[in-house]
């Protein structure tokens, strides 16, 4: 690679690690330690490329402040936890909103898949989602009861069996970038595929406002955190598939650092909408108003926190 095509690749990065290392009193020691391991190994690039440029003097001064910085703040503190929520989460998240966008996409893309081939083939919900399920479904219509899955199990069961395997899901999904995002693409395809199918089922049923006042009472928060998941599953799999200047061993390690934070970051959200869900979804009773404005929160809350606050957090650092 040409120095020039270097530096222009990565001097923002560095531009951003100049801000660490100026704020580095307030910074959490995870991130220095971050910082110093991406710095130093284009120290060691230049060094090997282009040892005699002023661009390794530049490279080595900024990898021995931030050294400096690191043992400084070396010591944690009782607020890591919190930190760990205000600041790593949002900021891992905004290195990942690409990632992001196209988990999102794959899911509406694979969603509008499942829609097109129901309104096309009436026997598709039962390919997808099984023969016992749509017997059951249908029987639970027929009585009158349209959403009564929801009430087939006592709550507390329900809970856990809902969260734990929400978050197992979302631990497979994060996993399956190992095989280079293409197996998270896949998972978040056959998710967005049954949601489509199945919401597309009720509107055909006549039981549309119904099923969606039901369905994203909890899957608001639960599909959301799967798209976040896939996330994750991106960064795991372009980690090794495009190391840029790093080493491909490097690479890979730091995609499943951020990709391991993300999926715990998801980790609440899943717990929130396995209650919602065991204990909440089931009282179909519940005013519309209610059940759409709650819906509405959980939408703002998603938006805030994994979209609006990551740009803000990394737009708070830059400037300090």
């Amino acid at each position: 690679m040409k120095e020039v095509s270097f530096i222009r690749q990565n001097i923002a990065k560095w531009k951003n690690l100049e801000n660490v290392v100026d704020s580095a009193s307030t910074q959490d020691p995870g991130r220095l330690a971050d910082a110093y391991t991406e710095i130093t190994t284009d120290l060691s690039f230049s060094r090997s490329h282009y040892s005699r440029s002023r661009i390794t003097i530049y490279l080595n001064n900024l990898a021995s402040a931030l050294h400096n910085a690191l043992y400084k703040n070396k010591k944690e503190t009782s607020s890591r936890i919190f930190r760990f929520w205000k600041t790593e989460v949002p900021l891992v998240m905004y290195e990942a909103r690409k990632e992001l966008l196209y988990s999102f996409l794959i899911f509406i893309f694979s969603a509008a898949i499942g829609c097109i081939s129901t309104l096309n083939d009436d026997m598709f919900p039962r390919l997808i989602m099984g023969n016992a399920y749509m017997d059951m479904t249908m029987q639970n219509i027929a009585d009158g009861n349209p959403m009564g899955v929801y009430g087939s199990m006592s709550p507390i069961l329900m809970f856990f069996a809902i969260t734990i395997n929400n978050i197992r899901v979302s631990f497979v999904v994060f996993a399956l970038g190992l095989f280079t995002g293409f197996g998270t693409g896949f998972a978040l395809f056959q998710n967005g595929i049954m949601i489509g199918a199945f919401q597309t089922f009720f509107f055909q049923q006549g039981l549309g406002l119904e099923s969606m006042l039901a369905v994203w009472l909890h899957g608001t928060l639960e599909i959301s955190a799967i798209i976040i998941a896939g996330a994750a599953g991106f960064a795991l799999g372009n980690g090794w598939l495009f190391p840029k200047t790093y080493s491909r061993g490097y690479a890979f390690r730091q995609g499943a650092k951020r990709g391991l934070k993300i999926v715990i970051g998801t980790t609440p959200v899943f717990v929130i909408a396995g209650f919602v869900e065991s204990f909440l979804t089931r009282h179909t009773w519940i005013p519309n108003v209610i059940r759409g404005g709650f819906i509405l929160l959980c939408a703002a809350f998603v938006i805030y926190y994994y979209i609006y606050l990551p740009k803000r957090v990394n737009n708070a650092i830059s400037k300090s």
